[in-house]
């Protein structure tokens, strides 16, 4: 990772307190930029923050009401935003079901955290980048996105909206200096993805902090690509070609 590069850059993390949200957090801080993290559990943010410059907000990027209160918060903190990571997210109901048998509440409910609330708080968030014609958004996607897997479907829909939504954000703003991309970060020892599948080998998963790593070693040697694809898978970080 390039720290140089992270040396007081202003980030944002939802969902900040656990698997990579949290090592981004951590490995950021480290770096010297200044991160303000955004979750639910205070008692998690509290743990999180422990020993470190970071600043936790605790919020709700599903509820509305939350989202103008996060963004106000952040600017008084950081005065400015240049990279929003939109990591938040809700798998559904566990164990995992078929769409038939999934509830339409619970559809809603995945929609509301994975998509409608990212969109909500990117939109509150914009105004800042463009007015500096700077800014990051990264939106963190997954194979379910582009695969159809069974008993995935709720959150394969969020994350297929969501890796579309990049793209047009990309085309609309791309020419006045925001950068939108959607990683993929592949199959993580976390707790979501274990609640998806209990039975899933820890050896077989990609920890968090490697993800973490090699994620923040992208981006800042893309930072200054303009004409770059949206939506990366995790093997592609590596194999892109692209150089700053």
């Amino acid at each position: 990772m390039n720290q140089n590069h992270w040396q007081n850059k202003r980030i944002v993390i939802t969902g900040g307190t656990s698997g990579l949200g949290q090592a981004l957090a951590h490995q950021l801080d480290q770096a010297g930029a200044q991160v303000v993290i955004v979750a639910r559990n205070e008692q998690n943010l509290a743990k999180t923050t422990q020993g470190t410059n970071i600043h936790a907000l605790r919020g709700d990027v599903a509820n509305k009401h939350d989202i103008y209160r996060i963004s106000g918060e952040t600017a008084g903190i950081l005065g400015g935003i240049d990279y929003l990571f939109n990591n938040a997210s809700y798998l559904g109901q566990s164990p995992l079901r078929l769409l038939l048998d999934t509830d339409c509440e619970d559809i809603e409910q995945v929609l509301q955290t994975n998509l409608v609330g990212l969109f909500r708080l990117t939109k509150a968030f914009l105004p800042s980048m463009l007015l500096q014609n700077s800014g990051t958004v990264i939106n963190i996607s997954s194979d379910a996105a582009v695969s159809p897997y069974p008993e995935w479907g709720g959150y394969s829909i969020s994350k297929a909206a969501v890796d579309h939504l990049t793209r047009i954000w990309h085309e609309e703003l791309n020419e006045q200096g925001i950068r939108f991309l959607a990683l993929d970060p592949g199959d993580m020892h976390t707790p979501m993805h274990l609640a998806a599948i209990p039975d899933a080998t820890p050896s077989e998963l990609h920890a968090p902090s490697d993800v973490a790593r090699d994620l923040l070693s992208f981006l800042s040697q893309t930072a200054s690509t303009t004409n770059a694809q949206v939506r990366y898978g995790r093997s592609e970080w590596a194999t892109t070609g692209i150089t700053a």
